[in-house]
């Protein structure tokens, strides 16, 4: 395949159009294979990358998973002419062994007690299976008065030691192997999970015949690299975060060891690399001693009309009066992200400070926030409102007072986070309150654009916070000032040109 310089800007279209322009295959644009685990229907960097490229001349498919149960069932749906997401079957065990879900079920507790030839035997109505006993004493100790009391027996073992401290001891080591199976069971479930995604995705990649696979993230990098292996395609590596030093549990060293080997072997392939912040450019470039450094590609929201707070939904989502004021949080509501620290914040601002979340959440950890809510005195004061379409992200939030970019930095790729929602509040028009991290600092500073905290302290929080409410029309036409340099058509030169030199031969 005869790969050219096509003359795709037009008649006198020039080099400064031409740059924004992908080489060609036999006078057709390249296929580009993107790989991302999700279902992709809501991540912002994959579509907006995805509709640069085919701009740019570029036959886009994003090969992502199904997520049946959130509406993402598994085929082809068009995105745009030239970008369709293909998304494969969602693994289910039940499909490949209902015994195995079944037993599954049963040790993760996902269901209530099972029933028929797989029921345990009932115990007997005030046992130790079904009444808790006391704490286990050693052997031969009496049974405590209190035990008595709730009608434990003193009945002994052969080795003299109570009979409801034993059942208790039993229960307790039950208890931990059962927590220890149903971890072990989770894991095993999560690896076959990716495995498969590894599997259908590459098939399905690979029969397209792609020019560039474009990895998003180190979790798709192994399918990416036995795709470009068998047909010759050009490697992107988009890291989205610092993969090997990213929130994830600690106790899993065959993993991290597993990661690192494909992490390092798949930027040793690639013929260009990106990422998201400077300071996770400057690790890449020296932990793999890159020759050229990352493409920066902020993940910035796209270039329009700048909202207006007269649209802004937070006051309408919440049912708050409009006098009340309102910290707003966009984004994940999920651990690390400073909401704990916002809500312990609350009391030290006035009653007519409210924290609006937008986005979801986890249930078991949006429980943990009413938890802290409720514990704080401050219920009736925080809000979450569900999440909204990524291009409607600036304008739900425009009518807010403040928005609070805390990354806690509980890993180095959170100390090395730019996240989006730090420009989402910035072209929503909002002032910032933002954590004392390298990257998010720099973008505070230079546009001028809020204030940094530092700590963990509630109180220096909500000190920043009043500070900001009290001089928030500086720091409101200050965003503003900065919205027109702060786009994602500022980031794609970097997009379009790690992808011309790829395609030109130039590794990065």
């Amino acid at each position: 395949m005869s790969l050219s310089e096509h003359d795709s800007a037009g008649a006198g279209g020039g080099d400064a159009v031409a740059a924004h322009r992908l080489p060609t295959f036999n006078g057709r644009g390249p296929r580009v294979a993107m790989l991302v685990y999700n279902d992709a229907h809501n991540d912002a960097r994959v579509l907006k990358e995805a509709a640069t490229l085919r701009a740019a001349g570029a036959t886009v498919r994003i090969f992502a998973v199904a997520r049946a149960n959130s509406g993402y069932p598994e085929g082809t749906v068009p995105v745009s002419d030239g970008v369709d997401i293909v998304r494969s079957r969602e693994f289910a065990l039940a499909n490949v062994s209902p015994r195995l879900a079944a037993l599954r079920d049963r040790v993760t507790g996902k269901t209530g007690a099972p029933t028929g030839a797989e029921a345990p035997e009932a115990p007997a109505a005030g046992s130790a299976a079904e009444t808790p006993g006391p704490p286990e004493s050693p052997a031969g100790a009496a049974v405590t008065s209190a035990g008595a009391a709730d009608g434990i027996q003193a009945e002994r073992t052969p080795t003299g030691a109570p009979r409801a401290a034993v059942a208790t001891a039993a229960q307790a080591v039950a208890g931990r192997v059962g927590a220890l199976a149903a971890d072990a069971a989770m894991r095993a479930y999560k690896t076959v999970s990716l495995g498969d995604y590894w599997r259908r995705a590459a098939r399905a990649a690979l029969a397209w015949m792609p020019d560039v696979v474009h990895a998003n993230d180190g979790n798709t990098l192994a399918p990416a690299l036995w795709i470009v292996d068998r047909c010759h395609a050009r490697l992107i590596y988009d890291s989205h975060e610092l993969w090997l030093h990213r929130n994830v549990r600690t106790d899993r060293p065959v993993a991290r060891q597993v990661e690192a080997a494909i992490e390092r072997r798949g930027i040793r392939r690639a013929d260009a690399v990106i990422t998201v912040s400077p300071s996770i450019v400057d690790w890449l470039t020296e932990h793999y001693r890159l020759e050229r450094p990352p493409a920066l590609v902020r993940n910035i929201p796209a270039d329009g009309p700048l909202p207006d707070p007269a649209r802004g939904r937070l006051h309408e989502l919440a049912g708050l009066a409009p006098a009340d004021r309102i910290i707003a949080y966009g984004g994940r509501i999920t651990t690390s992200r400073g909401i704990e620290e916002t809500i312990a914040a609350l009391p030290h601002l006035p009653a007519d400070v409210h924290l609006v979340m937008l986005g979801y959440g986890e249930p078991d950890y949006l429980a943990l926030v009413w938890q802290e809510a409720a514990r704080h005195g401050v219920s009736g004061r925080v809000h979450q409102v569900g999440p909204v379409a990524p291009h409607e992200v600036a304008d739900a939030l425009s009518d807010a007072d403040v928005a609070v970019v805390h990354v806690r930095p509980t890993c180095l790729s959170y100390r090395f986070a730019l996240p989006n929602k730090l420009f989402e509040s910035i072209r929503g028009g909002l002032p910032v309150a933002a954590a004392d991290l390298p990257d998010i600092r720099a973008v505070v500073e230079r546009y001028g654009v809020g204030e940094v905290f530092s700590g963990d302290d509630p109180a220096d929080l909500a000190a920043t916070i009043a500070r900001i409410l009290t001089g928030s029309d500086q720091y409101r036409a200050a965003a503003l000032a900065a919205c027109p340099q702060l786009t994602w058509e500022h980031e794609t030169a970097a997009l379009i040109g790690a992808y011309r030199r790829a395609l030109m031969g130039e590794r990065a």
